[in-house]
């Protein structure tokens, strides 16, 4: 078995068997970047590109620590905030300032995050992590009078945006990476492995990546070509290689496809699609189509919670798979503070009974106050009662020293501001919300698929509810 951060986890039943065609996201799906070099640098060429536009950002710098994925934007307010599986906000920050709980609870009072209203924007890859920083910062320098010709946060968001998609897709950036391969990628050696026993047992392999083709035969080829031992091209493991597929329109819609002839060159498809060509474009429908497959028996593989897995899963009925590097340091993060876990979970029980009691406590002075019978449960005479009111609250105030520094540690696993990607408090996160509707199952790395084997059966573990009794 392997070690608890390479698991696959199952929020729906998959049973690999079933599976007779596989498709993978490049970008963070089979080619991990280290985060921390690819974003600094994307920072770059958007600071520089918006210096040329005249805004006052020489003096600011990329802050990985920053903000993680799965916050969201409130572009109302220019805050980044955190949000329950309900959409409750539990954490804020207005621009790069965290906000203290009691000006969290004014704000959001009554706010819910809906991720289908345009005020919110989801961080969901890692792709978002400069964005994020340089949105936050640059609030900053808004709300000092600092940025002009802008009306407002959420104008400030799109500015924002739409320069670093130009970043993006500009060739500076992407040359760059290409030029020096072993500065941005992490190579993971288990993964060509991982590949051909998929390949081995049957399963038909594609890419569907946005990324150019230029950049898309560099990536895998830095990738793949370490570890294949010189016997075959990483294009040898794919049925179809689908370049600029523009996903989430992919999913979408019936675009055509194009044969991709050259870096230069593309030509109109004559027929079907076929085994070791590179197109450009098309839709999932025809890929689909192409293998012969119904939905349920086609895997989608990607990082992207909206792009990759929402819609393939919500139009195409695909089962789908999200890929999400951040898991393993926050699985191992919550091994190590599992003890302390535990006594956080014995200090709260013994507080929840404390509460019980003295609920009941007051009751029963409200009752005699009113000439009522006391609860049966109530012996103490008035007196009494209000001496073990006494001694409950100093109870009480003495849990709550010890909780405090564990309850700070808890939201601390995973990122020291933040939290863990997957928990808001107590509860799930609004990106775990999203996993749980739209991915079948996640996992840290596509090589943790080799643990799973193709023939592996991965059972959803029985949902808990609150009135389940405590294991």
């Amino acid at each position: 078995m392997p070690p608890p951060e390479r698991a696959v986890f199952c929020n729906r039943t998959l049973n690999m068997r079933s599976i007779r065609a596989i498709g993978f996201d490049m970008d963070y799906t089979l080619v991990h970047y280290d985060e921390v070099a690819w974003e600094t640098r994307a920072y770059w060429h958007v600071q520089q590109a918006l210096l040329r536009k005249g805004h006052p950002v020489a003096d600011l710098r990329f802050d990985p620590q920053l903000f993680p994925r799965g916050l969201i934007l409130d572009l109302d307010r220019g805050n980044v905030v955190k949000a329950n599986r309900f959409g409750y906000v539990t954490m804020a920050a207005h621009g790069v300032r965290v906000l203290p709980h009691d000006e969290v609870r004014r704000v959001y009072s009554g706010v819910w995050v809906d991720l289908s209203d345009k005020r919110w924007e989801l961080l969901n890859t890692l792709f978002s992590l400069s964005e994020a920083c340089l949105y936050g910062q640059m609030v900053e320098l808004f709300d000092a009078g600092r940025v002009q010709g802008v009306a407002g946060y959420e104008a400030l968001y799109r500015m924002v945006k739409s320069t670093m998609d130009e970043a993006h897709l500009e060739g500076a950036l992407k040359a760059e990476i290409i030029a020096a391969p072993e500065r941005f990628v992490d190579l993971d050696p288990l993964l060509v492995q991982t590949l051909v026993d998929l390949k081995h047992a049957g399963k038909k392999l594609f890419l569907a990546t946005n990324s150019e083709w230029h950049y898309t035969r560099a990536m895998m080829g830095w990738t793949f070509d370490p570890f294949d031992g010189g016997t075959f091209d990483w294009r040898d493991l794919f049925d179809l290689v689908i370049v600029q597929a523009k996903k989430p329109a992919f999913f979408e819609q019936q675009r055509p496809f194009l044969e991709v002839v050259d870096d230069e060159t593309t030509r109109e498809v004559d027929g079907p699609l076929r085994k070791g060509a590179v197109y450009k474009g098309g839709n999932a429908h025809a890929v689909q189509e192409h293998f012969g497959c119904a939905g349920g028996e086609i895997l989608y593989v990607g990082d992207h919670v909206f792009a990759d897995v929402h819609i393939s899963s919500q139009l195409r009925h695909w089962r789908t798979a999200l890929v999400l590097r951040e898991l393993e340091n926050e699985v191992r993060a919550e091994r190590d503070f599992a003890a302390q876990q535990h006594e956080l979970d014995r200090l709260m029980a013994e507080k929840q009974q404390l509460d019980a009691e003295q609920a009941a406590l007051r009751l029963a002075l409200q009752r005699r106050d009113h000439g009522q019978a006391m609860p049966q449960e109530v012996a103490l005479a008035a007196s009494g009662i209000q001496e073990r009111l006494k001694a409950i609250r100093a109870a009480s105030d003495a849990l709550d020293q010890r909780i405090l520094p564990l309850v700070r540690g808890s939201g601390q696993v995973g990122h020291p501001v933040w939290g863990p990607v997957m928990r808001a408090g107590g509860d799930k996160s609004r990106l775990a919300r999203q996993i749980e509707r739209h991915a079948d199952v996640y996992t840290s790395r596509v090589s943790n698929f080799l643990h799973l084997t193709p023939f592996g059966y991965l059972r959803a573990h029985r949902g808990s509810l609150p009135h389940d009794p405590p294991r």
